[in-house]
């Protein structure tokens, strides 16, 4: 007596799913940027400034404070770019003069911008109260102009690299307040923090967890442009006397030494000038290609 089976189905094995560990947002957001010219032409030229303040020192033909020549001799094969208004290389203080710039602007634009978000984060998360008296303050401190509000207190306590460093930082934040503000009373009202709330999740973690990665591209681009406006306000406090002092090699403060020769030896300004505007123009790229990814704009046009 023979016995028929039916064929039975066979149900493949589900694989076990991994749990892969959650990438940062920032993180995330870096590694996708990448993807814009914005953001690799920013990196080049940033990199090259920093590469020059860097190591530019160890390049230089000359010490930065050497006499070789005349004052305001032109480019020659013992100073390619010439001498400056005292008869130093203007090639090798240009190598030299990049790192003043460079840490003092980022350190200013930095500060401005943590204290900024901490007040714009309290603020717009706080009720009518505590954000009219808070924003009146930015208003009080914004009114003041930040060259004035830097050389009232060095001239008080000293023209000191980290003086000027925490009071332009300082005069940042009125401005960033004000933009995070703006975003962070938006992003309050929505309903995931809502939830959130709801929930009884902690103000501090919904401000860092959920409020402060979505006004992320607001501040990238502001930080961008603090760091341009930390450059002007440390040249033109050096141009004033109350910023890098002298006989220090500092891209701001060459172009100060050395106006008067512009039209003799136009190199001693134009090269720190160029090298002043590239760090800006790369540090803005970057803001913007990184501003860019967030807000979906690189991946909308493929």
């Amino acid at each position: 007596m023979s016995s028929e089976t039916a064929p039975s189905s066979v149900v493949p094995p589900i694989a076990p799913q991994s749990r892969s560990r959650a990438v940062p947002f920032w993180l995330r957001v870096m590694r996708e940027s990448l993807g814009s010219w914005r953001m690799r032409v920013g990196i080049v030229l940033t990199a090259l400034m920093v590469a020059i303040a860097l190591l530019g020192p160890l390049f230089a033909p000359h010490p930065a404070s050497s006499f070789i020549g005349a004052p305001f001799a032109p480019p020659s094969s013992s100073a390619l770019l010439g001498t400056d208004a005292l008869g130093r290389d203007v090639l090798s203080r240009l190598l030299d003069g990049g790192r003043t710039v460079i840490w003092m602007s980022v350190a200013a634009a930095s500060l401005g911008m943590v204290i900024g978000t901490f007040f714009a984060l309290i603020a717009g998360s706080s009720g009518a109260l505590v954000d009219d008296l808070i924003m009146r303050t930015m208003d009080v401190l914004l009114a003041m102009p930040l060259i004035i509000f830097t050389v009232l207190f060095v001239s008080l306590l000293g023209p000191k690299d980290w003086l000027v460093v925490l009071l332009v930082g300082i005069g940042h934040g009125p401005q960033v307040a004000r933009t995070a503000r703006g975003v962070t009373v938006d992003v309050v009202q929505r309903d995931f923090v809502r939830a959130a709330q709801a929930l009884g999740v902690p103000r501090r973690k919904i401000l860092l967890g959920e409020v402060l990665p979505n006004i992320f591209t607001p501040l990238t681009v502001e930080f961008g442009l603090r760091i341009v406006w930390s450059i002007a306000a440390i040249a033109a406090l050096s141009f004033l006397g109350y910023g890098v002092q002298p006989p220090a090699a500092d891209w701001g403060l060459m172009i100060n030494e050395n106006r008067t020769g512009l039209d003799t030896q136009p190199w001693a300004v134009i090269a720190p000038a160029l090298c002043i505007a590239v760090f800006a123009l790369g540090v803005n790229l970057m803001a913007e290609g990184v501003a860019w990814t967030v807000s979906g704009v690189d991946r909308r046009r493929g």
